[in-house]
């Protein structure tokens, strides 16, 4: 009887691939692409967070991608919107896609690659490595004309993905208190547009953010043209805000968790550890005696 060979790894050149990569290696079994994308849209009931499954079926996604639902699938169900999936809800979800210890994982969104960003963070927080994201997401895709292919993919059969909780990747609320409190040092980033950070702006009940924040937010670190990533010191000044603490630890947040990934991302691409606060905003407001801080 023969023995199986193992399968050699495909190897992701970064945690940030480009369009050209994905295109020479989209045929690649060893290779799952995913379209992470979710849509915020504004209806009679209020603002609320919807797939973007539709989207990918109808408008069109890259060939062979298959969709991850972000909302349900990949967030535990609890009292926040996008609250992080706990390892075998995540390892499950994973398998449905077709990914395990085999396969290398390349996600992307329609918007500025903050949702494929969340996607990586979830599965290198969970030991898996081989992730990366799509500089430039879909609009840097359809903008170079590249095929595209409408209708469901099934994805793959997949064996149980090895799956171990790394520590330095999520910060809870009691972290976020001392450092507000200065019993801990610590820098903190507040990930969303600015005039939501000076309390102008926002769906929140509250305005504003957490006492003695920075802002960096996600929409800065893209170029607005290309939707692509900041690269050397065009990134490195954008994130001086939250880089000039030295040492100390950086802890990220937003309204749920999703800007902070963006940004967290960019802060772990130009070589600097940061935690997100999975909770952000949507746990902090939770409590009506927390503090936040008006610019306006």
């Amino acid at each position: 009887m023969t023995t199986p060979v193992p399968r050699i790894p495909l190897e992701l050149p970064d945690d940030l691939v480009s369009t050209d990569w994905l295109a020479e290696h989209l045929h690649d079994e060893r290779l799952v692409v995913v379209d992470v994308s979710v849509l915020g849209i504004d209806s009679p009931s209020g603002f609320r967070w919807v797939s973007g499954l539709d989207d990918h079926l109808i408008e069109g996604h890259v060939p062979g991608a298959i969709f991850a639902d972000l909302i349900d699938e990949l967030s535990e169900p609890g009292p926040y919107t996008f609250t992080r999936p706990g390892l075998e809800r995540l390892a499950r979800a994973l398998r449905a896609l077709g990914i395990d210890d085999g396969t290398a994982v390349v996600a992307y969104d329609a918007s500025i690659g903050h949702w494929a960003a969340r996607f990586w963070w979830l599965l290198r927080s969970a030991g898996f490595a081989n992730v990366a994201v799509l500089d430039g997401g879909l609009a840097a895709w359809r903008a170079e004309g590249r095929e595209l292919e409408t209708g469901f993919r099934t994805p793959r059969a997949a064996g149980e993905p090895t799956l171990a909780p790394q520590a330095g990747y999520w910060a809870e609320g009691d972290e976020v208190r001392r450092i507000v409190r200065a019993e801990a040092a610590g820098v903190l980033v507040c990930a969303l547009p600015p005039a939501d950070f000076r309390g102008e702006s926002g769906r929140r009940a509250r305005p504003g953010h957490i006492p003695g924040s920075v802002n960096v937010p996600v929409g800065s670190l893209v170029a607005q043209e290309t939707r692509r990533s900041l690269t050397g010191d065009a990134l490195a000044a954008r994130l001086a805000p939250a880089t000039g603490g030295g040492a100390a630890p950086i802890i990220v947040y937003c309204g749920a968790g999703i800007a902070a990934a963006g940004t967290a991302f960019a802060l772990r691409r130009a070589g600097r550890s940061a935690a997100i606060y999975d909770g952000s905003l949507e746990e902090w407001l939770a409590d009506p005696e927390a503090p936040l801080v008006t610019l306006a």
